[in-house]
């Protein structure tokens, strides 16, 4: 953490190939992980004579862009940018750059640190491209080499209420760590009061377990959008397939019978995805 206000960077030893309409705009051995001052997921960073396309000045002025900041933890400032701040927002020192190929121009999908150590290398955007690690579709952002998932079964009591009202209980939930972030309780959909809760529109993706889809509970202001359940995309996270989990930022959760403090995160403002950061 204590340079996490700096610029960083790791060499993957992985194949990484991104496609943008069918056509193969990289493919390499030699990518980077870079994560800019600040930010908590990485983005990759390809060697710039590799790149199957043209970089150019930017056509169009640069987009107004939304910062998502939050605490790290409990009394640290709101200095840290969630996944949900645009890739345009850049900071450190660089030059941004449009992608252009025969068939289409991606506005400022690059960025060319102005870094010694990245010379001859840029980073690029990750959403308007299609990613492969190896021969495996990647989604939402490149993999953390240094973030950890874990899943663990357990048998201690797990209950989740929101206004006074039982939403779930169970004994066989399974938790997850993971690097950072709150412990997740994953329940089976029997221990869950279906009756209170109805399936959201929402839907997010997370790299290291795949997409999710929400429910709200309606009687409550406090209920949109509080539990997730993900699909079966990622054999990594066989272990929590059609389970459900709720928001511990915006839930009563008590666990053995103890009522657990809502933890301080990028959701308790109601907004992202639960994956990891």
């Amino acid at each position: 953490m204590g340079i996490f206000p700096q610029l960083r960077y790791e060499p993957t030893a992985k194949r990484i190939r991104a496609g943008l309409d069918g056509n193969v705009l990289i493919d390499t051995m030699r990518a980077c992980l870079v994560w800019e001052p600040q930010r908590v997921t990485p983005l990759f960073a390809v060697p710039e004579p590799e790149l199957r396309a043209e970089l150019e000045t930017p056509a169009l002025p640069a987009p107004a862009v939304e910062e998502h900041a939050f605490a790290l933890r409990k009394g640290a400032p709101a200095t840290s940018l969630d996944p949900g701040t645009a890739f345009g927002r850049h900071t450190c020192a660089g030059e941004e750059l449009d992608v252009v190929t025969a068939g289409a121009r991606v506005p400022r999908a690059a960025f060319r640190p102005a870094d010694p150590d990245l010379a001859g290398y840029v980073v690029l955007e990750f959403a308007p491209f299609n990613w492969l690690e190896d021969d495996e579709e990647i989604i939402g952002y490149p993999r953390d080499p240094f973030h950890r998932v874990d899943v663990r079964a357990s048998s201690v009591e797990v209950g989740v209420a929101l206004d006074g009202l039982t939403l779930a209980s169970t004994s066989r939930a399974q938790l997850l760590y993971e690097t950072m972030l709150p412990v997740r309780y994953y329940i089976p959909p029997a221990d869950v009061h279906w009756d209170l809760l109805e399936e959201s529109p929402k839907r997010t993706v997370c790299p290291y377990k795949g997409q999710a889809r929400y429910w709200s509970h309606p009687r409550s202001g406090q209920g949109r959008d509080i539990a997730w359940s993900y699909d079966r995309q990622f054999i990594d996270a066989a272990q929590i397939h059609g389970l459900i989990c709720f928001f511990n930022e915006r839930v009563d959760l008590t666990v053995g019978g103890v009522l657990q403090p809502r933890p301080v995160s990028p959701w308790s403002r109601r907004s992202g995805s639960p994956g990891a950061l």
